[in-house]
């Protein structure tokens, strides 16, 4: 998954994205509002992490622009006004969460999880494709009740996936979310962890329909049908 970082403060943003990279998602940091509207208008994040205090534009009018220009990507707003009112116009704005400073990264790592979620994907924490499971808090993943050791990389890559099921996902996208922006990642990278996570979902299970499908010159779906 995907996180962009808007953050005047270097050392709190450096901290958060660091953080996020260690709980395994790919993280864009910019310092200004301007830069982080640019970004936020540009490229597909799954969430954005936005600080309410900012050079050039700040926090609010960046969400609202955001929503008005019918972007919906969740936003935890970040901020050292806390006060009711504080709160109200941010969420107001069109933010969906809104944490004060300062913040435990624990709690921030929570509530990221918390907007992450696909509800229509998952019972509780758990996402389910078939009999494919894959917890994001716990980072295990099974199939027909069978254990399923995964890198990190691949864990990264089934999450997105199981995110996404029944839509063709294409290897731009995968680098963009999987990989930081400044990563030097070629094409032919995603299709060898592909075919290290088909290895591991279906090749290993052969009595299971396969899982994880190519769609020639488009790109991949993860789901019940298909052809490879």
């Amino acid at each position: 998954m995907r996180i962009l970082v808007i953050e005047d403060e270097v050392k709190i943003a450096g901290a958060v994205k660091r953080g996020l990279e260690i709980h395994g998602y790919a993280v864009d940091m910019v310092h200004d509002g301007d830069t982080g509207y640019a970004y936020a208008g540009s490229d597909d994040y799954d969430l954005i992490v936005l600080d309410r205090m900012l050079p050039g534009m700040d926090g609010i009018t960046v969400c609202e622009k955001l929503r008005d220009d019918g972007i919906h990507t969740p936003v935890l707003m970040l901020t050292a006004r806390g006060t009711i009112g504080d709160k109200v116009d941010g969420l107001n704005s069109g933010a969906d969460d809104y944490l004060v400073k300062p913040f435990s990264f624990d709690e921030l790592s929570a509530r990221v999880r918390a907007l992450l979620r696909r509800p229509q994907v998952s019972t509780g924490t758990v996402l389910k494709v078939d009999n494919l499971e894959f917890d994001p808090i716990t980072f295990t993943a099974s199939r027909a009740g069978q254990p399923i050791k995964l890198s990190h990389k691949e864990f990264l890559l089934l999450e997105y996936f199981m995110h996404h099921a029944g839509q063709v996902i294409t290897k731009d996208s995968l680098i963009s979310h999987i990989w930081n922006e400044d990563a030097d990642i070629l094409p032919n990278t995603v299709e060898v962890y592909i075919g290290y996570l088909r290895t591991k979902i279906d090749r290993a299970f052969p009595k299971e329909k396969p899982l994880l499908h190519t769609r020639r010159g488009f790109g991949y779906v993860l789901g019940i049908t298909g052809g490879n």
